[in-house]
């Protein structure tokens, strides 16, 4: 790995992925260290974007607040990277291990683009990427 990845991982997000990020020589910061536990989806999204951070979430609703291509009012998050954990909570350590490789690399390539976005959803069987 030659880029260090910042990540904020959500409330939802097991201690154990972000021990393995942390392995892996990545910075991570944890949204309950920065906002208050019931802070909304829409706030933690614009701490993530604004500290230029990948957002980690086990939170489906990410996908509404900032799709790959927005529309309308959710074009405010056309910065926001995120990595979408799927699988079941007990999975989560192991699924990012495993996606490790691959997230590095989509994030190293979305440095090279215009829209620096990265998206990765992990589930339990499968690792999908959307550019």
């Amino acid at each position: 790995m030659s880029v260090v990845i910042s990540l904020l991982l959500d409330h939802n997000v097991p201690d154990s992925v972000a021990h393995v990020f942390r392995r892996h020589g990545h910075k991570v910061q944890h949204v309950r260290d920065i906002l208050p536990v019931d802070s909304p989806d829409p706030l933690v999204a614009t701490v993530s974007e604004e500290e230029g951070a990948v957002l980690v979430t086990c939170d489906r609703d990410f996908k509404l607040i900032a799709p790959r291509i927005p529309k309308g009012h959710r074009a405010r998050f056309r910065r926001l990277s995120r990595i979408s954990l799927e699988c079941s909570e007990p999975q989560a350590a192991q699924r990012v291990e495993e996606a490790m490789s691959l997230i590095e690399l989509e994030y190293e390539k979305a440095q090279q683009r215009g829209d620096k976005r990265m998206i990765v959803v992990i589930k339990n069987s499968v690792i999908n990427t959307v550019r």
